[in-house]
């Protein structure tokens, strides 16, 4: 590894020196002002528009430039709230990324952020425009209950997109080959047997043209599925962490994370329209933002402001049962390579090349985190293991890190 660790590491010493401490803290603390600007100047402006007048009239006003029919409000509104939501967010993006770039965590260019940056746009609006279009239809159909039926199509998108991700919208951001024959392919493959886990193949991202950061995943359902490597990972990984990281991944699918995640996200996103239907029936609420009722297209900044906080106030909890998924999925890895020694060299390695703060702030972690922190990953770990040991009754091993 890049980084040695004393061989006193078990016996009380740090896993991280100060130095690579600092480090992460240093990275952390430059990029989160960027990282809050951004959600919270989203956040403000969509408030800003959906809760007052504003965005009635900027629909009304775009709407105008093609026609001034309703649908040309709904769709031109759409547009453009995406386009100003991408706008208010794109300086504090581009700061984030300056700040990676000087942590060296950044290989791709300026042109290529911006490139990737209008692929991200025109998926969204792929997204938003037939989904506004779909919506006001059904608000025409019913000012009262047209919540019903997009609560379900809600929910059935959300599935669909699941499904199709992998298909669709990974190929956009990456491109991806399929691994070489040879030892290391032959033991992710066995690693998927073992674990009763069928996918379709082993993949390679060519992630190093953004990044050096390190990550493997799973994705996809069914006759999607495949593992999927970055090729910063393979280049820089021991072949038997990068079996740690998928086995971690193997998890997720093991216990269904991913299904049990599109099932929870589909009600998810039929709840959110309920409340959206509740929303658009308060009378004080849509004269304050200047609309009629729900089929008005003037609503449409009411409702995505109005889903906008909700998934603002939803956050946290989120990121908890994601940590409870990602802390799962670490002992699954364990248990089915019970090698504990090369998993928290793996994890050593991800922190560190990764440069993440080891040990955040834990009103960070609360409300932001997504995964247990390197030092609690590694802390479990040792607990697994002394557990283990304790029940085969045997001494516990002297620790070797490598």
């Amino acid at each position: 590894m890049t980084d040695s660790v004393s061989p006193t590491q078990g016996q009380g010493s740090p896993d991280f020196t100060p130095a690579q401490r600092a480090r992460g803290r240093a990275l952390r603390r430059a990029q989160l002002p960027w990282a809050l600007g951004g959600r919270l100047a989203g956040l403000a402006l969509t408030l800003a528009l959906g809760l007052t007048p504003a965005g009635a009239g900027l629909v009304s006003a775009v709407g105008g430039w093609f026609g001034g029919s309703r649908t040309a409000e709904v769709l031109a509104g759409a547009a453009a709230l995406v386009l100003l939501g991408q706008a208010a967010q794109l300086p504090f993006g581009a700061g984030a990324r300056s700040v990676r770039a000087r942590f060296g965590l950044v290989t791709q260019g300026w042109a290529g952020w911006a490139v990737d940056a209008l692929r991200g746009l025109a998926l969204t609006l792929a997204l938003a425009l037939p989904t506004a279009a779909g919506l006001y239809a059904l608000t025409a159909w019913s000012p009262d209950r047209w919540w019903l039926p997009a609560a379900a199509a809600a929910a059935l998108l959300t599935a669909a997109l699941s499904f199709l991700y992998p298909l669709l919208v990974e190929p956009v951001f990456n491109r991806f080959t399929s691994m070489e024959p040879g030892p290391l392919r032959e033991a992710l493959l066995g690693l998927a047997e073992r674990d009763d886990v069928r996918v379709r193949d082993v993949l390679v991202a060519d992630a190093s043209r953004r990044t050096t950061a390190l990550n493997a995943y799973v994705s996809g359902l069914g006759a999607t599925r495949r593992i999927v490597a970055y090729d910063t990972l393979l280049s820089t990984a021991e072949p038997r962490e990068v079996e740690l990281v998928v086995a971690h991944e193997l998890g997720h699918v093991k216990h269904r994370d991913v299904l049990t995640g599109t099932v929870l996200g589909a009600v998810g996103a039929a709840v959110v329209v309920a409340l959206l239907g509740l929303a658009t029936g308060w009378d004080g609420l849509l004269s304050a933002a200047g609309a009629a009722d729900a089929a008005d297209p003037r609503s449409l900044p009411l409702l995505a402001a109005c889903a906008a906080l909700l998934g603002a106030l939803s956050g946290p909890v989120q990121c908890a049962v994601s940590r409870r998924v990602e802390t799962r999925a670490d002992r699954h890895a364990l248990e089915l390579t019970s090698d504990t020694e090369q998993f928290i060299a793996m994890q050593r390695r991800l922190a560190l090349t990764n440069v993440s703060d080891v040990d955040p702030p834990r009103v960070l972690e609360l409300l932001f985190a997504t995964h247990p922190s390197a030092t609690r990953r590694i802390a479990a770990a040792r607990a697994w293991q002394a557990g283990r040991t304790a029940s085969e009754g045997a001494p516990p091993a002297p620790e070797v890190v490598v």
